[in-house]
């Protein structure tokens, strides 16, 4: 049953709405009135200064009321098991007034109190609807999926991408060795680990040094420029900065970025400087959104690291060695790459974690055949019997077979490298 209160035409023209799967034991009814009260202009007991008019302008208010079924078991422990639990989605509307278009401001207020509340066994964030007043008030993606695409010269196929491994422990002469072997196998894209940041037996400048001449005499000889992706996070902004500087002035053009460890300033400071592509890694997001009754959908979270400026979004892969289901990443991929206000505003999706070629059909039919993302491959590129080389060739082979409709294990009679790929990580234990 829906139950419907506030007029819905042209919200989105002044009003911010947020929708809050509710678990209480309680009135779904009064727990929503108290969300739309406490994160807006009211308290716990009434105050003299909260009018009529001072709550017609700057008020939450509740628009609808979608039951869901009932739960037996409470998200939180705060009531015993066998307690009657009432479930339902929440939409309420948040004048664009009481919040502006700043972040952290709509974090606090729209999101970040209403876990404290009383009365509620379960709270989760299910979607977020900003009006078009943010578009211009962030600068969004400065490449995005065009970006890339013409920084790696990779047209009409995914961008296949691996990472360096082992991801700690080598030092920076090590790791070019490794680079220089990947570039010249046709890879298009590599990234530092994301615990790789500027560690003492591998400090940045060094790293930097050593892999991105590899780089620049293969784009002198062949006309590709492999995109490599420095780890350059840090608490410091600042340090960041120069961080950013080392990879620019070396001819770089993309970074590694962990999002959640340098937060909202960290990543606003960065996008307004920065001329790389920022590869955005979500390490840390786990804690936010595992537990199904808590935290908040990747459809949310998503929406402010865009805003912020990142152009390529980490959100893992079908078969992961994760504990993220496979209908997670789909939701995960049509999530990012919806248009938050038009196409310009979209990162490139980066499928990740335990992948190899034999996830590239799923892949590709479930994300609506779209070969418009970077298929990221750890282990299942470097661990190849064949050596690295003949990894991104069996990923390649396994793209090919994909948008051609062709079973993997029939492709692979011609093609040695998937045939490889396919005995060694099958069984969902070598990648």
């Amino acid at each position: 049953m829906t139950i419907v209160r506030g007029e819905r035409s042209n919200l989105h023209v002044m009003m911010i709405t947020l929708t809050y799967r509710i678990e209480t034991p309680g009135s779904v009814e009064s727990m929503a009135d108290k969300i739309a009260s406490d994160q807006s202009t009211g308290t716990f007991v009434p105050v003299p200064g909260e009018t009529e008019e001072l709550k017609s302008r700057v008020a939450a208010r509740v628009l609808a009321i979608r039951r869901l079924g009932d739960a037996g078991r409470p998200t939180w422990p705060e009531v015993g098991p066998g307690t009657l639990l009432h479930r339902a989605d929440v939409d309420i509307a948040f004048p664009l007034d009481a919040i502006g278009t700043d972040l952290s401001a709509l974090m606090t207020i729209a999101i970040g109190g209403v876990y404290s509340i009383k009365g509620m066994t379960g709270i989760r964030i299910v979607d977020m609807k900003l009006p078009d007043a943010f578009k211009d008030a962030h600068p969004g993606p400065q490449f995005g999926i065009p970006g890339s695409r013409r920084l790696t010269g990779v047209e009409a196929r995914p961008i296949i991408g691996t990472i360096v491994k082992p991801a700690l422990g080598l030092r920076p002469h090590e790791t070019a060795e490794l680079v220089g072997e990947l570039i010249k196998s046709g890879v298009d894209f590599i990234k530092d680990d994301e615990k790789l940041m500027s560690p003492a037996y591998s400090p940045l400048k060094d790293r930097v040094a050593a892999i991105m001449p590899r780089i620049l005499d293969h784009q002198q000889k062949t006309g590709k420029k492999v995109m490599y992706a420095f780890g350059i996070s840090h608490a410091d902004p600042d340090e960041m900065m120069r961080n950013h500087d080392i990879v620019a002035k070396a001819g770089g053009n993309c970074a590694v970025v962990n999002i959640n460890s340098i937060g909202f300033g960290g990543m606003c400071f960065l996008r307004k400087r920065s001329n790389l592509v920022l590869h955005a890694h979500r390490n840390g997001w786990d804690v936010l959104t595992r537990d199904p009754g808590a935290g908040m959908d990747f459809k949310v979270y998503q929406q402010f690291w865009r805003l912020l400026g990142v152009d390529q979004f980490q959100i893992n892969g079908i078969r992961v060695k994760y504990w993220e289901p496979d209908e997670s990443f789909i939701a995960s991929f049509k999530a990012v790459t919806t248009p938050l206000f038009d196409a310009s505003d979209r990162p490139l999706p980066v499928a990740g974690s335990g992948q190899w070629g034999g996830q590239a059909p799923e892949t590709y039919q479930r994300t609506g055949r779209t070969t418009d993302l970077l298929y990221l491959c750890g282990g299942g590129i470097v661990s190849h019997p064949g050596g690295p080389a003949a990894g991104v060739r069996a990923v390649q082979q396994a793209w090919q077979a994909a948008v051609a409709d062709i079973p993997l294990e029939a492709y692979a009679k011609d093609h040695p490298e998937l045939a490889a790929s396919i005995a060694k990580f099958s069984d969902g234990k070598g990648a």
